[in-house]
């Protein structure tokens, strides 16, 4: 299992579109969840950068501009997914990433907070 580090850029952004209300509370991840065309659509857009900034993990055994290196992603590249930090959290949980679960876990205070 890799030892994933915190995206501190991610986790900045995520929290800066939560504080900005970019927050959908409604839909299941499973509709929401981006396609692999729709990451692909962001990396043509704004690159691994604007990539990485939806996912709150790194894996830095990936190479860095590959998807494979950028995991637990929090929304679908506009907004910020209550339903995908409740997911994350729980598998971040399920593979021993407490920092990963901890990080999901305030994201998901955080909404529960500005968004009731």
């Amino acid at each position: 299992m890799p030892d994933y580090r915190v995206n501190d850029d991610a986790v900045t952004h995520a929290r800066k579109l939560i504080d900005d209300g970019k927050v959908d509370v409604d839909t299941e991840w499973s509709d929401a969840a981006p396609s692999a065309e729709d990451g692909n659509a962001e990396i043509e857009k704004h690159g691994y950068e604007g990539y990485a900034a939806w996912h709150l993990a790194l894996d830095p055994d990936a190479s860095a501009e590959t998807k494979r290196r950028y995991r637990f992603p929090y929304g679908d590249f506009s907004k910020v997914n209550r339903a995908a930090l409740i997911h994350g959290k729980q598998r971040a949980a399920q593979n021993d990433h407490g920092a990963i679960e901890k990080v999901f876990d305030d994201l998901l205070q955080r909404v529960d907070a500005k968004h009731p």
